[in-house]
């Protein structure tokens, strides 16, 4: 059974930063795109970053030019750094990959941003 597994979240005031990291237990990402999501409280969760197995990447609309999602050459890695962060940042944050067509998520990490 894959797993994804996230670390990196806390708490932080407005306008600080966190890194946010993900990890495969299959050892590396294999699936073409990968990316985070979050849920943020009373809302559903909602895409903030993908990135594909070539590199390219793409932004909710929200967090462009503050987040940015990469990963290392070997493809084991995922993060997301998180840049001059608001308070309305502040959610649950999901790993997400896939197993062929079968969408695979981690268990989240709690991001507080406080004003």
């Amino acid at each position: 059974q894959v797993q994804l597994m996230e670390s990196g979240g806390g708490s932080v005031q407005a306008g600080g930063s966190l890194k946010l990291s993900c990890e495969d237990s299959r050892g590396t990402f294999s699936s073409k795109i990968m990316g985070w999501y979050r849920q943020t409280p009373g809302n559903q969760r909602e895409l903030v970053a993908t990135i594909t197995a070539g590199g390219t990447t793409n932004y909710a609309d929200s967090v462009k030019g503050r987040f940015s999602i990469s990963k290392d050459k070997a493809m084991r890695t995922m993060f997301l750094q998180m840049n001059d962060l608001k308070p309305e940042d502040t959610g649950v944050y999901y790993c997400n990959s896939y197993v062929g067509n079968i969408p695979v998520w981690g268990q989240g990490t709690q991001v507080t941003v406080s004003s």
